[in-house]
């Protein structure tokens, strides 16, 4: 944990705006390790931001100075991802996502956080739908990034979209074991497989660090106890496919929530769910867009774009 602290540290230096980072405790004992920027912007509504499988707050550091300009923007480490702790989690689907979703509102109450802008990119935008349908009252606007876990399974194969090669070479190392296992198997060489297995993560964050600090960082955060990365594997019956797909659920959102989807135009992502989406809530507002040039990191593959979409929808809010 100590070297995930030290590379995260080196992420963070990079901020412009004054921010707090520190361990939010909840009732129920368990830490949420979380960043805000521009705290003292208190006169609109903050932005709340949820990073998917594997992810932690270091990866939004392309957006976090422009996302805070105007609001206080707040990130988190999912309960059992990245810093935060790491608790065995329920093995039934609904119930690893029932403790996912009740953390984020414990620790919003723990924040004191009235309402938010909601914004969740993959299994984070999966769990922000789920915390949305369950707490509508506390979401002014509902973003959802490139989410996971939305179409049902389709039943004939051709229809299935094909998960990026990465994914299939280390699943094949894999087998039926949980999906990063080969990372804590790999110990030190841990932060080179990142780099070879995802030599786009370092191109994407060329403009802040020339070195390794992103692999050896989503390395840090993925080498730990298994727990968040465990829950996920009871939500999912293979890697594009929810147990529980979204798409059954989401017209259970109430109706005056407005919902964004924002793509990656080449992502391997199911992009045709925003028109579903659309269908499935037609008395209310839901918009879908795609970004040019950007594949399902669509934060850090264009983050001028995707911040400017972001924070035009902010605006909107207030």
């Amino acid at each position: 944990m100590s070297q995930l602290k030290n590379v995260e540290a080196r992420i963070l230096q990079c901020l412009q705006n004054k921010f707090l980072a520190r361990y939010v405790s909840l009732p129920n004992q368990n830490k949420i390790w979380t960043v805000t920027v521009s705290p003292e912007l208190r006169d609109r509504t903050p932005l709340v931001m949820v990073h998917g499988f594997g992810g932690g707050v270091g990866l939004w550091i392309l957006n976090m100075d422009s996302l805070s300009a105007r609001r206080t923007l707040h990130t988190f480490d999912l309960l059992g991802f990245g810093r935060s702790s790491r608790p065995a989690f329920p093995r039934d689907p609904e119930g690893a996502e029932n403790e996912f979703v009740t953390s984020i509102e414990t620790w919003r109450e723990t924040m004191g956080i009235p309402s938010m802008i909601l914004l969740g990119h993959s299994l984070g935008g999966f769990l922000a739908t789920s915390y949305s349908i369950k707490y509508p009252e506390r979401v002014k606007h509902l973003i959802l990034v490139d989410p996971w876990g939305f179409p049902l399974r389709p039943t004939d194969p051709s229809e299935i979209r094909a998960p990026p090669t990465w994914f299939k070479a280390v699943a094949s190392v894999l087998g039926r074991s949980n999906p990063l296992a080969v990372l804590r198997v790999a110990g030190p060489w841990g932060p080179g497989l990142v780099q070879r297995f995802r030599p786009d993560f370092k191109r994407k964050f060329a403009d802040f660090f020339e070195d390794d600090t992103i692999s050896e960082y989503i390395y840090h955060c993925n080498a730990q106890n298994p727990s968040g990365e465990t829950a996920f594997k009871a939500m999912m019956e293979s890697f594009g496919w929810a147990r529980r797909p979204m798409l059954e659920r989401i017209h259970l959102i109430r109706k005056d929530v407005p919902i964004t989807m924002i793509y990656g135009a080449n992502t391997w992502i199911d992009t045709s769910t925003g028109k579903k989406v659309k269908l499935q809530r037609p008395d209310s507002y839901v918009r879908d867009m795609e970004i040019e040039g950007a594949s399902h990191h669509v934060y850090a593959d264009q983050p001028h774009i995707f911040n400017a979409m972001v924070e035009e929808i902010c605006d909107s809010v207030d």
